[in-house]
């Protein structure tokens, strides 16, 4: 009886054991692996817009507190100024600020342009007949003074140079800074334009910010295909100089035929602006207009570009008209005139 119970438990445990071990060997169900090669599908947001972007620094909600008025893009020296702001000052000319103003990423000009514009850029008006597009570069910005960090980074200028992103600008004795005149014309300009039924993108809509690059403000001109560029700034000379003049790149940048439309439109600017009853320079240029190699704004355009320094902010007598509002409408006329007649 007892070896009979034996037995039967010996059984069962064999067959137990037989049970956990074929358990143990059944496959377990797994999946597959992604076929070699194959990457995950990537969503409609992160796909890569079509099309040039256009970065541009970050716009500071704060105006610069009194930046320092170092000159423009252009070439003339300026005095020193006893404004805090570190940024490097350029030589008296406000030329180059306006093509070479980096940081953020940005959208680019809007309705003018194909590409995504500048923060905060001003809307493009509805397209007039003809279809012309003007783009309207104030040199400088507000806040560049407070934002050396931004405006002191090397940028392409062209032909193999850099250059200072942006500069703060210049000033008047009395402390009337440019980036504030440029801002002035610019706004009385765009509404002359918009008048006569030209499509006008701005490269900066305010004065309180920072930048953009000289670089990416020649790129708003060459995204929105624009028929003619104007960068406004004033200059910084000795205080004996007085009068504007019109700038155009030294070296073709683009084709021969758009380089001859650049010197015709600085000459019909030059004319208009005569015809305001604005006097050309005593000091820079030939008869109001004279040629730079070394501005990144008129070097990366490729489009009909001029730059314009209205007056020596130096000299009592332009520093006058240009700190008054009837004198930034009288320059703005002037412009607009030259502009009219470049477009036909």
């Amino acid at each position: 009886m007892r070896s009979t119970l034996r037995a039967r438990v010996r059984l069962a445990g064999a067959g137990l054991a037989l049970a956990v071990l074929a358990a143990c060997a059944a496959p377990t169900a797994q999946t597959a692996p992604p076929p070699s090669g194959s990457a995950a599908p990537i969503s409609s947001s992160s796909t890569a817009p079509t099309g040039p972007t256009v970065t541009v620094p970050q716009l500071s909600d704060t105006p610069a507190s009194s930046p320092a008025p170092s000159s423009p893009e252009s070439s003339t020296s300026a005095p020193a100024t006893t404004e805090p702001a570190p940024a490097t000052s350029e030589p008296v000319d406000a030329t180059d600020n306006p093509a070479d103003d980096a940081t953020p990423t940005a959208p680019a000009p809007s309705t003018a342009a194909p590409a995504p514009a500048p923060a905060g850029q001003t809307t493009a008006r509805p397209a007039p007949s003809g279809g012309k597009t003007v783009v309207i570069d104030p040199g400088h910005n507000g806040a560049n003074g407070a934002n050396p960090d931004i405006i002191n980074q090397q940028v392409d200028a062209g032909f193999g140079q850099t250059k200072n992103c942006n500069t703060t600008g210049t000033s008047t004795n009395d402390g009337y800074t440019e980036h504030a005149f440029n801002w002035g014309v610019a706004q009385a300009l765009r509404d002359e334009l918009e008048a006569a039924g030209v499509t006008v993108v701005m490269t900066r809509d305010s004065d309180t910010g920072v930048g953009p690059c000289v670089n990416q403000r020649a790129n708003i001109g060459n995204q929105a295909g624009a028929d003619a560029v104007i960068s406004l700034h004033g200059d910084g000379a000795d205080a004996s100089g007085r009068g504007f003049y019109v700038l155009t790149a030294e070296r073709a940048p683009g084709s021969a035929e758009t380089a001859g439309r650049s010197a015709t439109l600085a000459a019909d600017v030059r004319d208009g602006l005569v015809s305001a009853g604005l006097s050309t320079s005593n000091y820079l240029g030939s008869d109001g207009l004279w040629q730079r190699s070394d501005l990144a704004g008129l070097n990366l355009s490729l489009q009909p570009t001029v730059l314009i320094e209205f007056g020596n902010m130096r000299n009592s007598a332009d520093a006058a008209l240009m700190s008054s509002a009837a004198g930034q409408q009288q320059y703005a006329s002037g412009v607009a005139k030259g502009v009219l007649a470049f477009l036909g």
